[in-house]
């Protein structure tokens, strides 16, 4: 029988100030549970259907975002009196306000910055020590933790749960090569089980690492332990650590149970089981101590040291799995709320892999980031690692597991490490056992809802401390348990089918039948019967001493533990025979660890250490790291300033006891050394007040980086409005790979993608694209979302970092008409500091149309640029990137839907969907898609200011027609007092100067050439964009109002220099129909070749040869201008249409749809298909903007039957006649053209002459005048009009660069290179006064 609790033996003292007790747990993943659900938890998924040791099926759910879960704007600043002034908030961390939701301390991952002071690597009790001293020094912080955020409130609570929750990792056989390490079920859950060689290790995973599912037992080292060799000498000295420990428990508060709550069962037998230890104890030459332990749990509600709102415990059991009723003490509510309050910035899911040294200063972390379903691509996700950099200090809080296997990865990726790394390490001599069906109700199984007059209690109320021993190896701590719900209907089957049990000895046949009967209660009734054989399970979690001779290893790149000389085999032989001793004194049977029986007889510890342990005497051959945590470089007593280890890793030997309380006090010594060396002070005296995790932090520190910040209060305030108003949002990731050449002399993608292939060039990026409200998503007309992850390709400062990109889905492009684009477009940073500018664009046009093969190559190719930020025409490199269709498959499976409830979720998802079919179809189907028609408004129709004309005339010619014509002056290129020289540019039939002074492109013909000094002219002749144009006249008429055009600029001259002595010849552009009619001019002599300085002629001159479809359309027996007169009774043809038009013009607009232009020049528009038809396509697409192609029907007119019958004709003789048919290209008229200097240009897919006509013209030309003078420039790319009115005519040598040049040196034949280059500074003076003219056939006109 048991003693009462204050009866001879040694209690301990129970304040929370001196108390020696406490909770289990390390550092961020490395300390663990209650060993109880460790080895329960891990022994059922192994021994039920195969569980652990195969993994689990990870379970697929929907995330769910809450309004309330935002990050809220952390640039405000409060002050801290207001809040310690202010009344106390109702409301407590488990629910906002509305009852609907969680807080979120944690920050998504697009606000990551690229660089902070601190980074902190884990969140358990290591971790949240550094981040929060750190965040008090005023450093900027950035805590990076593998696992997400919970709060009281989301913690599994049933099997199914549990189950989605569990990692498995390692290998039972680590010491073969030839195996590889299992790594199932959710990377990012709770629940971490390591399999071992020899002993196995389960940790907690999540913010707030173990001290989430700890059993909350605060008990600080004893001395003995401390004296061992394996501490340094300042450690062992007595009292060293009570600092510290101090402060932990000033944050910590830990507490024992309360003498007036009700004594749990299990804390009872406890209690009675005690008393059998002390006469064992006796007997050996030791007392044990009885006591209730100081824990991590609130007892009464209120605020705990940080200022957060706690809850009462309400006794459930469940510290295991994690507790919901918001009374544990993790390190969430204390260490890091406090963090979070003095301005650290935390981040979830984001597996830290390795670290390097930073080039310049500080180090870098390289990270894993699970979210996003970046899981879907695991060889990307932990090979494209992202990073931040530290520029201080790095502060390892993995946990002792999570430590040690990111150092041994740095070492393995080349930093030099002590060889110690991975060594030395302990299981905490953690032995976990059951004392089954004892005579006694227990009542050790969890529950949420407790009968409160019998409570299961916390996990762990007691503690029998048999640490007071000769040889500290022999001392240890048993402690009682209990079983969290979710694990309670298994543990009966397993405890029954467990072998070595040890039965209590001399029952009668009456006790062998009620320990039956309890069983078969257990198993019919269920775990809390209470007469039941689980119910009267007493559950044992022993700490002692172990050999320390652990080790972990990197195979194939995953850890691998091996446990050697585990458990001290004699030792442990006492201690099962005491705990079978304990167990059979009440009936009961003694059943070992699980894994012990389940496990070829492995142990399992939930509270690894070691690994990174500590120096004895600073040397990387007695450890990896000094007293303080810093890292050794293996040189001596070199180490590596600000890389520091703070969690479990760094012990250098077993506690015996539960080990968070030494982990943390080590943490808050290592941290104020560090501060010390670095001359920052911690405020450790300054009180938070109240804390509410909804609101924002009370202390932010000034952002360093001024413009990083501005990007990400941008992007802050995006994702904080979205989730405010509710808004739902969409998510996927991509991974993109091929070859990008860098250097910037190949213009073209494809060649470039193929230059790079050649050089192994390879390139590739793994992006998560965030749309936080997809409302907006597929509404806004940039269709915006987030981009974040990585690109690589190899070059200097690759993986570059990718944060808060723009991602724009199906964007209009206003470069080309009915052309959508995805884009990619951002900043991104390397590790050595260099931004690049990168952008991207997967086009998608009518060119896909019907083709599904298109269509993939159109949506999975990605047309890559990268320029420098400060100038993106300072190209560094282009290619091309492709998604596989692997790739492809594991991006559909990484699309995800967000939003507070499932309806949301599914309308979310089925809007974005519909709008990227839509999309999709829009350009499949695009010739049967709805028809664009002309419209009386356009919206934005003028982005660019135009100078208007400077002068409007009305050339009448000899046959008494008056046509109109503008003029602009120079706006440059003169230097003062030079002659104004002019060019008179002429359109072809059915447009006017527009096509010269396009107001829709940034530079047009008439900006470019005033700018270069020039006095511009442009005439609209009869069978232009005019009325007069329906009067039948055709293009040989056109060439009166050509010359009288001359004749008006002529006289304009005259009168501007005074007498006819000073007018000089005129420089002539024309085009298609314009430079028909001129070249007919001069070969009949109604224009004279002397008044011209020269001719550009621009796709057709004297050999209007058709191509091969405007051939076939003038062949046809019946003619298309008969038909058209026929079918519509009309003499007319309209270039635009309208929707009140007849029917027939509507059928025919219907029909046109298919007219033969070829798959890369499908559109809609109605006024380009009629074009089409009278004159064949006008341009290549994708030469003219969506502005121009949008306002067709603005710039386009119509032509008369009469002008198209004419130039049918013409186009069948292949040269220039007039409307009888008659030859004007002979001999004698084309002398007329002798010493008249010609430029001819065309673009090479022309689509409405043949591009070889011009060829033509220049072959006759130089047979009969010789070589001088001539000149043929083609335009790749362009067709037709797009000569004149795309927008890259005014590009380097591009058609301006190339008329300009023809046009100086027709002007300036006299000057040299390099003055005709100069020339052109300031504007000259303008013309100013003109007359009237006589009225007579070369008059003018000033309107």
């Amino acid at each position: 029988m048991g003693l009462p609790e204050h009866q001879d033996f040694a209690v301990q003292p129970v304040d929370g100030s001196s108390a020696r007790v406490a909770s289990v747990s390390n550092g961020a993943s490395s300390g663990a549970t209650n060993g109880l659900t460790n080895g329960v938890v891990n022994g059922v998924a192994n021994g039920v259907a195969n569980g652990v040791r195969n993994g689990l099926t990870k379970a697929l759910n929907l995330n769910t975002i809450h309004p309330s879960q935002s990050s809220q704007p952390r640039m405000r600043s409060k002050t801290n009196s207001a809040k310690i002034e202010g009344q106390p908030r109702a409301r407590t961390f488990s629910r906002d306000a509305n009852g609907n939701s969680f807080p979120r301390i944690g920050r998504p991952v697009e606000l990551l910055r690229h660089s902070y002071d601190v980074v902190v690597i884990g969140s358990g009790y290591g971790g949240g020590v550094a981040a929060s001293r750190m965040a008090r020094g005023g450093q900027s912080v950035c805590l990076l933790e593998r696992g997400k955020e919970r709060w009281p409130g989301e913690f599994p609570a049933t099997l199914e749960d549990a189950a989605r929750q569990i990692h498995v990792t390692g290998d039972d056989n680590a010491s073969d090569e030839r195996t590889v390490p299992i790594d199932r079920g959710n990377a990012t859950g709770l629940y971490h089980l390591m399999i071992g060689e020899g002993q196995n290790a389960f940790v907690g995973n999540g913010l707030g690492g173990t001290s989430l599912l700890n059993a909350n037992v605060f008990l600080r080292a004893d001395k003995g332990t401390m004296e061992k060799d394996e501490w340094p000498e300042e450690l062992a000295q007595e009292g060293a650590l009570d600092p510290y420990y101090d402060l932990a428990e000033k944050m910590l508060e830990p507490e024992p149970y309360p003498e007036d709550l009700p004594e749990p069962l299990k804390l009872k037998l406890l209690r009675e089981q005690a008393g059998l230890v002390r006469e064992y104890g006796r007997k050996e030459g030791w007392i044990p101590k009885f006591y209730r332990v100081p824990q991590t749990t609130k007892f009464a509600a209120g605020r705990n040291s940080t200022g957060i709102e706690m809850k009462a415990s309400t006794l459930t059991g469940q510290d295991s799995t994690g507790i919901n009723d918001g009374s544990k003490t993790t390190t969430l509510v204390t260490y890091l709320a406090d963090a979070w309050n003095w301005g650290a910035e935390i981040f979830c899911e984001c597996e830290v892999r390795l670290i390097k040294k930073h080039p310049k200063e500080g180090y870098l972390v390289f990270f894993a980031w699970h979210g996003s379903r970046r899981g879907a691509f695991k060889e990307e996700m932990l090979h494209d690692l992202m990073w931040v950099h530290a520029k201080k200090f790095v502060f390892l809080g993995a946990g002792t597991l999570g430590t040690t296997e990111i150092m041994l990865r740095s070492k393995e990726r080349g930093l030099p490490l002590s060889d110690r790394v991975g060594q030395d390490m302990s299981g905490n001599g953690d032995l976990l056992a059951f004392g089954y069906n004892t005579n006694k109700e227990v009542n050790a199984m969890g529950h949420e809802d407790p009968n409160p007059d019998n409570p299961v209690g916390p996990t762990i109320t007691g503690v029998i401390d048999c640490r007071e021993q000769k040889n500290p190896l022999d001392g240890f701590v048993i402690e009682e348990g209990a079983v969290p719900r979710a694990l309670t209907y298994l543990l009966q089957p397993l405890l029954l089918s467990l072998p070595g049990k040890i039965f209590p000895p001399d029952l009668t046949a009456l006790e062998k039948q009620h320990q039956k009967l309890a069983a078969w209660k257990s198993t019919l009734l269920g775990p809390y019967h209470p007469q039941g054989s689980i119910a009267r399970t007493q559950v044992y979690l022993i700490m002692s001493h172990d050999a320390n001779q652990a080790q972990m290893t990197l195979k194939h790149n995953k850890p691998a533990l091996e446990f050697l000389g585990v458990g001290r085999q004699k030792h442990l032989e006492k201690l099962n025979d005491l705990m079978s001793k304990m167990t059979n004194s009440h009936g009961g049977t003694f059943i070992q660890n699980p894994f012990y029986a389940d496990f070829n007889q492995q142990e399992i510890t939930v509270h690894p250490v070691g690994g990174m342990s500590m120096s004895v005497d600073g040397t990387p051959e007695e450890g990896a790291t000094t007293q303080f945590g810093e890292v050794l470089t293996g040189k001596g007593n070199e180490i590596y300033e600000g890389l520091i280890v703070v969690d479990g890793a760094l012990v250098p030997t077993a506690l015996g006891v539960n080990p968070f309380a030494t982990i943390t006090a080590l943490a808050e010594r290592s941290v104020a050394a560090a501060a010390r060396k670095r001359g920052i002070k911690i405020d450790y005296d300054t009180a938070n007040g109240p804390i509410d995790p909804y609101d924002n932090p009370t202390f932010v520190p000034e952002p360093d980086h001024v413009d990083d910040m501005a990007a990400i209060l941008k992007a802050e305030t995006e994702i904080n409005e979205a989730r405010a108003a509710g808004k739902a949002g969409t998510l996927f990731t991509e991974v993109m790979k091929g070859f990008i050449h860098i250097g910037d002399e190949i213009d073209d993608f494809e060649v470039a993608f193929d230059q790079a292939r050649s050089e192994t060039a390879d390139a590739h990026f793994y992006l998560s694209v965030h749309a936080w409200d997809t409302n907006e998503l597929v509404s806004r007309a940039d269709h915006h979302a987030m981009l974040t992850g990585t690109f690589s390709n190899g070059m200097e400062g690759s993986p570059f970092m990718v944060s808060r990109g723009d991602f724009n889905l199906f964007n209009q492009d206003h470069h080309a008409p009915d052309q959508t684009n995805l884009t990619y477009d951002f900043d991104m940073v390397g590790t050595n500091g260099e931004v690049i500018h990168f952008n991207g664009r997967k086009v998608v046009n009518p060119t896909v149309a019907f083709s599904i093969s298109k269509t993939w190559q159109a949506t999975s190719s990605l047309y890559v640029t990268l320029s420098r930020p400060e100038d993106k025409h300072s190209i560094i490199g282009r290619g091309i990137l492709h998604i596989g269709w692997h790739d492809f498959g594991r991006e559909l499976s990484t699309f995800d839907a967000l939003g507070h409830n499932f309806r949301l979720r599914l309308r979310t998802a089925a809007s974005f969907l519909s709008y990227f079919t839509t999309q999709v179809a829009t350009s499949f189907l695009g010739p049967l898609t709805s028809l664009q028609w002309p419209t009386l408004q356009y919206p934005g129709e003028d982005p660019y200011i135009k100078a208007p004309p400077s002068g409007k005339f009305e050339p009448k010619a000899i046959d008494g027609i008056v046509t109109s014509m503008l003029m602009w002056e120079p706006t440059g290129g003169l230097r003062d007092g030079e002659k104004i020289h002019d060019i008179l540019f002429v359109p072809g039939a059915a447009v006017d100067h527009q096509i010269y002074a396009l107001p829709t492109i940034k530079k047009n013909a008439i900006d470019y050439f005033t700018a270069a000094g020039y006095r511009c002219w442009s005439n609209t002749h009869r069978v232009g964009k005019t009325p007069l144009a329906h009067k039948h006249f055709t293009t040989y008429d056109a060439r009166l109002d050509i010359a009288a055009a001359l004749s008006t600029i002529r006289q304009a001259q005259e009168q501007r220099y005074g007498g006819s002595s000073a007018v000089e010849p005129i420089y002539v552009v024309a085009h298609c129909a314009g430079s028909v009619a001129l070249s007919m001019g001069l070969l009949d002599g109604t224009i004279p070749a002397s008044w011209l300085r020269g001719v550009t002629a621009s796709n057709v001159f004297m050999f209007p040869h058709y191509t091969r479809l405007n051939k076939l359309k003038a062949s046809l027996p019946v003619g298309l201008t008969d038909v058209y007169r026929r079918f519509t009774g009309s003499k007319w043809f309209d270039c635009t249409s309208k929707k009140s038009d007849a029917y027939t013009q509507h059928l025919l607009n219907q029909l046109l749809r298919f007219y033969p232009a070829g798959w890369n020049e499908l559109c809609t528009s109605v006024a380009c298909h009629r074009s089409e038809l009278a004159f064949g396509r006008l341009w290549s697409h994708d030469r003219l903007n969506r502005s121009t192609h949008d306002q067709l029907d603005r710039f386009l007119g119509g032509c008369s039957m009469t002008c198209l019958d004419h130039l049918v004709q013409m186009g069948l003789h292949g040269k220039v006649i007039d409307p009888d048919g008659c030859d004007l290209l002979n001999k004698d008229s084309l002398q007329r053209l002798q010493g008249l200097p010609i430029q001819l240009i065309y673009g090479t897919e022309n689509a409405v002459f043949d591009p070889d006509c011009t060829l033509w013209d220049y072959e006759e030309l130089r047979q009969q005048f010789g070589e001088q003078g001539y000149s043929r420039e083609a335009f790749k790319g362009h067709g037709h009009l797009d000569c004149w009115m795309s927008e890259t005519a005014a590009v380097k040598n591009g058609v301006f660069d190339v008329v300009r040049r023809k046009v100086d040196e027709g002007f300036d034949r006299w000057m040299s290179r390099s003055r005709k280059n100069s020339r052109r500074k300031t504007v000259g003076s303008s013309m100013t006064t003109m007359v009237n003219g006589n009225g007579n056939g070369n008059g003018i006109r000033r309107v």
